[in-house]
């Protein structure tokens, strides 16, 4: 943990490399933008229901709520923010450790920040200290013998449980605390962290607030450990530590400490194109290519998904379940309903929201029941290091074959400076008007140059 919070610290006290400092305030336009459009969606259940629990609490006005301008206490804000920016499961992911950093750290420290008067640069270095910690974290976690994540393999969200630890770094670093004072803040953070995956196979909307959860939980642990409250210096490696309670005592050290403030994950963490859970990104580009070729779905006898085998558990299992999800949301999660979604047509980055918003389309019902979920052997080769898939669909005797080896908005295939403009322009137009949206997107790549954040939240 020693090391950690010294590299964390060294962030925020030098200068960063030109690619984290370009690269950090695309990830904060990212997540006001998703926040912005979950407020604004009309499907929207998690985040008002925790919005309406955190203004029971009361407590200090620090902090502001994206989009409905209420003022919190830091974690509750934090807490709010988090579960609207992971609500559309349109943030991003870093592989292969297949956890979504930039939801949990970028509202922490922007609660954080505007509570203590930080300025903007000062949140550029928290939130790249804080999501590399989580990336690492998660990383430390993946086992090559299974090709999977142990934290995944238990049914464990990574996301939450790293995240936490690597909120509680960005509070705490823009608290003011030393290195040991950071160390500390990640310790308790350390006991804080949850998050159970089994609502991405059978519905639920809890997963929507683990990364919320993660928020609040460092900012907690930060404020904590500022006033005194410490954590075990091992708690990490130690007997009873994070990876002997959550991974079984697997931890790869490399990957967790392995050129510390040279070699960056946070720059191998992609953003996304579709707002659907990031295994099901593959087969959706597989189907806009074979559409855009041509294809009528209206012809279409069979599909075939092949897909990584460690997927198939959650994009196509149970399969009564994916073939019909209970609801569009729950849509997100399947292989067949996202592959019919961007067969018969989508919006946004070619799959957008409103694909996802309203009742389910009885058309896209009838088009995943056509599909049928399978492992790829290639994909499963290249899988985590990038998502694979590969898309045949039969019509009156013929096969048309479409194969990707690296979804879209990854590091082989990254989306362009101009797609993540039109994405954040899209989401934040669910609540803001275009000049709005325009100032607010200017105020975030100005960054580094913003003399407190105050005004990037009140939008």
């Amino acid at each position: 943990m020693r090391r950690l919070a010294e590299f964390a610290v060294a962030c925020r006290e030098r200068p960063l490399p030109a690619a984290v400092v370009a690269d950090v305030p695309a990830r904060v336009l990212d997540i006001l933008g998703l926040a912005l459009a979950a407020y604004g969606d009309p499907d929207a259940d998690a985040a008002p229901a925790v919005l309406r629990s955190v203004r029971r609490w009361g407590g200090t006005a620090e902090a502001t709520v994206i989009g409905s301008g209420d003022r919190l206490p830091a974690p509750a804000a934090a807490l709010v923010n988090g579960t609207l920016a992971h609500s559309l499961d349109f943030d991003d992911t870093h592989l292969p450790s297949v956890l979504h950093p930039s939801a949990s750290v970028v509202p922490a420290a922007l609660a954080t920040a505007e509570a203590a008067g930080a300025s903007g640069a000062a949140v550029l270095a928290a939130v790249a200290a804080g999501v590399e910690l989580t990336d690492r974290l998660g990383m430390a976690a993946y086992d090559p013998a299974i090709a999977n994540s142990v934290f995944f393999d238990r049914g464990l969200h990574a996301t939450s449980i790293c995240g936490a630890i690597g909120a509680a770094a960005a509070a705490a670093l823009l608290l003011g605390l030393d290195a040991p004072g950071v160390a500390s803040a990640m310790g308790v953070a350390a006991s804080m962290g949850a998050g159970l995956i089994e609502a991405n196979r059978t519905g639920g909307t809890v997963k929507k607030m683990h990364c919320g959860w993660a928020a609040h939980a460092g900012v907690s642990a930060a404020y904590l450990a500022a006033d005194g409250l410490t954590g075990p210096p091992t708690v990490l490696e130690g007997r009873f530590g994070f990876f002997s309670a959550y991974t079984g005592g697997r931890c790869d050290d490399n990957a967790l400490l392995g050129d510390l403030g040279d070699r960056w994950e946070l720059l191998r963490t992609a953003f996304k194109p579709y707002p659907s859970n990031h295994f099901t990104h593959p087969g959706i580009d597989c189907a806009l290519a074979l559409r855009a070729a041509g294809l009528d779905p209206s012809t279409v006898d069979w599909i075939e998904l092949g897909v990584p085998a460690p997927t198939l558990r959650t994009i196509a299992e149970p399969a009564a379940e994916k073939v019909r999800p209970r609801s569009t949301y729950h849509g997100k999660f399947s292989g067949p309903y996202t592959v019919a979604t961007a067969l018969l047509g989508g919006g946004g980055l070619g799959v957008g929201l409103d694909d996802f918003t309203g009742p389910l389309d009885p058309a896209r019902l009838a088009l995943a029941a056509k599909v049928r979920c399978v492992p790829d052997e290639r994909a499963t080769a290249i899988f985590p290091h990038a998502f694979a898939a590969v898309l045949r669909v039969g019509t009156a005797g013929t096969v048309h074959e479409h194969r990707v080896d690296a979804s879209r908005g990854s590091a082989e295939a990254p989306l362009s400076p101009a797609d993540l403009a039109r994405k954040f322009t899209a989401n934040a137009a669910r609540v803001l008007s275009p000049p709005a949206a325009e100032a607010l997107a200017a105020r975030a790549t100005a960054l580094a140059d913003l003399p407190t954040v105050a005004a990037l939240l009140r939008t």
